[in-house]
């Protein structure tokens, strides 16, 4: 499987009383597919996979693809402490038809870049489907090392990385040394970076509401090769881009992006909390003003 475009990891719209809203988790999905990305993925880190039973990632997988059908690829985040977890993930996102998974290092572990390689291999076993690889020492404490991706060589089914170190150096390395797996942007604030080192796919949690910018900076940068309009999207989205990752609310910013479209995405799961009125209007007035000059772009350059 190749990755081409921009891939979404679906927000999961909740109630007050922080149950799943199933009907919303569908409308989401719909108006991403009219938008025009490229791929959804389901059970991500911006789907609050990690605050779900798995009754519900399993029932929220068989969703997605119920809605979905064959119209865009489907991925599945098998994220999980345990091998014998991810496996069972990847097994039942196998069942219902997905596409291809994303598999992640196990957080909290702090596992060796050969038992990272281990854990993957297991799952691709068991599911025997295209993987994304995620990258993101960040939140897992390591990064999937050169010893990883050789021992993962083995396998054709790891056809993809979400590079999330925001290490250019890992960029360099990846794209230099790595060429057959593909190369997906997953540190927004280097898109512009990414795309220029040949990456293909861009994972972007802005996209859930945002998706006409991210699709305008690919679209400019990967399908056309025009970096001077590139850089003029991808200057618009700064300020989009520092505010989602200023103070911890990310998840928070992404939901509340999707209320402003008109799919109220209701709360977080706790421990997190719902931004207050002061960071909405912020995060409103960023998004009004990246419109207006993706507008403009778009119009100048037609």
């Amino acid at each position: 499987m190749r990755f081409e475009g921009i891939y979404t990891p679906v927000v999961t719209p909740h109630r007050d009383d922080h149950s799943i809203d199933e009907e919303r988790f569908a409308a989401v999905l719909e108006m991403l597919i009219e938008a025009g990305v490229h791929g959804l993925i389901v059970a991500g880190t911006t789907g609050e996979y990690y605050a779900q039973t798995a009754e519900e990632r399993f029932r929220l997988m068989a969703l997605a693809k119920d809605v979905i059908g064959d119209r865009l690829p489907l991925i599945v985040g098998t994220g999980a402490i345990r091998t014998e977890d991810s496996i069972e993930y990847a097994e039942e996102a196998k069942r219902i038809g997905a596409d291809a998974l994303l598999v992640a290092t196990p957080p909290y572990a702090y596992p060796t870049g050969r038992e990272i390689a281990l854990h993957a291999l297991a799952i691709d076993r068991a599911a025997n489907l295209p993987v994304m690889l995620y990258n993101y020492p960040g939140r897992m404490a390591v990064n999937m090392d050169e010893e990883t991706l050789d021992r993962l060589g083995r396998s054709p089914n790891f056809c993809a990385i979400k590079e999330s170190s925001g290490d250019p150096n890992r960029l360099h390395m990846l794209a230099r040394d790595y060429p057959h797996i593909g190369l997906s942007c997953g540190m927004d604030d280097q898109a512009l970076e990414f795309f220029a080192w040949g990456a293909r796919s861009w994972v972007c949690a802005g996209s859930n509401f945002a998706p006409e910018a991210h699709i305008a900076l690919y679209h400019a940068c990967a399908v056309e090769g025009d970096f001077t309009k590139g850089r003029r999207i991808m200057s618009a989205m700064l300020p989009l881009m520092g505010l989602l990752e200023q103070g911890g609310k990310f998840v928070q910013c992404i939901k509340h992006g999707v209320t402003m479209r008109g799919i109220d995405c209701g709360p977080p799961r706790r421990p997190l909390q719902p931004l207050n009125k002061d960071d909405r209007r912020k995060l409103e007035r960023v998004v009004a003003t990246l419109n207006s000059a993706i507008t403009a772009i778009e119009k100048e350059t037609a």
